[in-house]
Formats: structure tokens, C-alpha cells, sequence
């Protein structure tokens, strides 16, 4: 049974400013969940402010962190984390997730680093998201993250990833773009990365483009249109997971509102395909 925190079903989208006031006019909700990163809106009044709490209130909302650093050798920013717990209870944010990654040290490094693979870091990283877990009164959602380098790796991601998520008892995002970008950059089996995923863990999905640098270097972007490979990867997480929540990102490189719910509601195919497999195989 999965026993993530996540009460949202269907397909959602990471919501960008610049289309909200199409999807704020439109009769219908075309998408099931939205999502936005706490940083960009929590220090925010005015009329944007006004308009997100609209959307808060007329969608289920996620939060999806940015800054929180939780590998960092730095002391957890508890500050930020009192804000961020208003900010999740004053807007009735269902889920809040981060990146296992860290992105300070003395100072903001202004991208996701990753957290070296070893035993040692595991402790320190559960650890920490035990305290943010204590601090917000809520379970968190970790999500694996896109990598280039892997200093100091003593195991392998996947070991890596599950431990922490076990050690922490936390839920888990699984970015299918990140697993496939991850498989090609460190010649590793994608979907057997997915199988080693813990299927009660899993609150929701992220599936995304990226960018190709080269045969064997892709870039996590969010910047592109999804391919076939990541949509078959997609299609995997749901046979083997079962069909879970799923948000389409799209960073920059915006298209129309029209062709991102096109994108959106190919999420939707495949969920429904995969609920009708399991009608006729009950």
C-alpha cells in the first residue's frame, strides 16, 4: 500500500507567471494540481499575491523548494523554515518537496550540487530532513536529482537515494527526466532505477525536457519538449508503481499555454491506458 502524503490524483502542472492570466480565465480547470516554488511567492502581496492565493484556493497546490540545501555542510536555515511553514498552513499547501542536493556552503551556490554518495552523508542528510520534517510538522517529499559529477561516491545513486529515504522517513519525487538524463550521463539501466524505487514512498511524479549536449551528455533543462525515450520511462514508473500523480515542468523555452496541455493530457493517455491494464488483468 503506498503510504505517501500526497492527496492530489491525475496530472498537474508547474505553474510560471508568465500564464497565469490564461489559465486564470479560463472556465475549466485543464490541469488537476498546480505547483510552484515557495521562494517565488512566499514574500509576495500585491495583486501577485492576490492572484496566488486565487490559484490556491481554486487548485490543489504543491510546493516545490529550492533553497532549503538540505546536504549542506552549513546549519539548516530554521529561520527560512518558520516562514515556509506559515506560508504551507496559510495557503493549505498539500505537499511540500526538495531536491537531495545542497546548494550552499558559507554563502548561496546558486545551483543543485550533489551530495556525495557515502555513508556518512546519508546520517547527516537524514538527519537533517528529520529536523525539517519536526520544524514544518508535516512529512517531506525528496526528489532525485540530475548530477554531473560524483565526488567522493562510495555507492551508487540508487543505494545512495533509498538509504536516505529510509534512514529519514520521508516520501519520495521521483523525476523520471532526471533518472533517464542520470542513466545516459553515467551509463547506468534506467528502468532498473526505477524498479529499485520504493513504491509506498512515492507521493508524485515529475517528468520534464532536457537538453542534449551530446550522445552521452544531457542536460536537465526544463527547457524542451518531452521525447519518446522519457515518455516510455513514464509509462514504466506506472506498470511497475502503479498510475501516480504526475506534473509536467517547463522552466523556460515556454511554449503556448495550448501546447503545454497538450503535454498534460498525454500525462492523462498514459494513466488512463495504464488504469484500463489494470481493469483486465484484475
Amino acid at each position: 500500500m503506498n503510504t505517501a502524503s500526497c492527496p492530489v490524483s491525475g496530472a498537474g502542472l508547474g505553474l510560471r507567471r508568465s500564464f497565469m492570466n490564461e489559465l486564470e480565465a479560463l472556465p475549466h480547470n485543464p490541469v488537476d494540481f498546480l505547483e510552484v516554488a515557495p521562494e517565488n511567492w512566499m514574500e509576495l502581496g500585491g495583486s501577485l499575491g492576490k492572484k496566488f492565493a486565487y490559484f490556491a484556493e481554486r487548485f490543489p497546490m504543491l510546493c516545490h523548494g529550492l533553497s532549503l540545501s538540505i546536504g549542506s555542510p552549513d546549519p539548516l536555515d530554521e529561520h527560512f523554515l518558520i516562514r515556509l511553514k506559515r506560508f504551507l498552513d496559510k495557503h493549505k499547501i498539500v505537499s511540500y518537496s526538495e531536491h537531495l542536493s545542497y546548494c550552499s556552503d558559507n554563502g548561496h551556490l546558486y545551483d543543485l550540487m550533489p551530495i556525495p554518495f557515502t555513508e556518512e552523508a546519508v546520517i547527516h542528510t537524514a538527519n537533517r530532513i528529520k529536523r525539517v520534517q519536526d520544524i514544518l510538522e508535516r512529512r517531506i517529499v525528496m526528489e532525485n536529482v540530475s548530477y554531473y559529477a560524483a565526488p567522493g561516491q562510495e555507492m551508487d545513486e540508487m543505494d545512495f537515494f533509498n538509504a536516505v529515504i529510509k534512514e529519514a522517513d520521508c516520501d519520495i519525487l521521483l523525476d523520471v527526466n532526471n533518472v533517464y538524463v542520470n542513466s545516459i550521463n553515467h551509463n547506468y539501466d534506467a528502468k532498473h532505477y526505477i524498479k529499485s524505487v520504493p513504491s509506498e514512498r512515492i507521493a508524485y511524479l515529475h517528468i520534464a525536457g532536457h537538453y542534449d549536449e551530446a550522445e552521452d551528455l544531457k542536460v536537465d533543462t526544463h527547457g524542451a519538449d518531452i521525447i519518446d525515450p522519457v515518455w516510455d520511462l513514464l509509462q514504466t514508473s506506472y506498470q511497475v508503481h502503479g498510475v501516480i500523480p504526475t506534473l509536467l515542468e517547463r522552466d523556460f523555452n515556454i511554449p503556448s499555454i495550448d501546447s503545454l496541455f497538450t503535454e498534460v493530457e498525454q500525462i492523462r493517455h498514459y494513466q488512463s491506458a495504464q488504469e484500463s491494464s489494470n481493469v483486465a488483468t484484475a
